[in-house]
């Protein structure tokens, strides 16, 4: 196994870590904890695909379970932030729902022996939704803060939406073809 793969199997064990300091009450600074942590494995998803691309250590386990323990890592904060009610449950269903028909759509076009990768507004997206995590997490309750929070949830939505319309309108071909 090499480290990009390492690294991405170390992000996945820090989800449960991550969990424990999101939904134990009381644990002193929890919630700073849990920052950490995630802020930790988002930075580590980064360091896994720029050495695996810098030394060509692309693996068929890495492109399936990178894209995977990013999902799993976003998916445990959102339910979290429903559980908090920091976060519109609306929200965290159009966020999840978008990684399932992506994912899905992945799978189709994995069938028929093509690859896609991530576009601009999927990476925007991903880097907006781990930065309004981190926001939620910390959850600091001043005006200007609980505005910025509201902003970057209204704003990972729409860019979710955004990422999903141009993924399907660039690789709707996909779904015409056949093996």
């Amino acid at each position: 196994m090499n480290l990009p793969n390492k690294i991405t199997i170390f992000r996945v064990l820090m989800i449960p870590v991550f969990l424990i300091f999101m939904l134990v009450p009381g644990i002193p600074f929890g919630n700073y904890i849990a920052a950490a942590i995630f802020i930790i494995a988002a930075l580590s998803d980064m360091l896994d695909g720029y050495i695996a691309r810098k030394y060509k250590l692309v693996t068929n386990f890495g492109k399936f379970m990178d894209p995977l323990a990013d999902k799993l890592l976003v998916s445990c904060a959102l339910i979290c932030f429903v559980e908090f009610r920091t976060i519109p449950t609306w929200v965290v269903i159009i966020i999840i729902a978008r990684d399932f028909i992506i994912n899905g759509f992945r799978l189709i076009a994995s069938d028929n022996g093509v690859v896609l990768a991530a576009g601009w507004w999927g990476k925007v997206k991903t880097n907006v939704q781990m930065v309004m995590s981190v926001m939620l997490i910390i959850n600091l309750d001043y005006p200007i803060i609980n505005i910025l929070e509201q902003v970057a949830i209204y704003l990972s939505v729409t860019l979710t939406v955004i990422s999903l319309v141009d993924y399907l309108y660039k690789n709707r071909s996909i779904l015409k073809e056949t093996k």
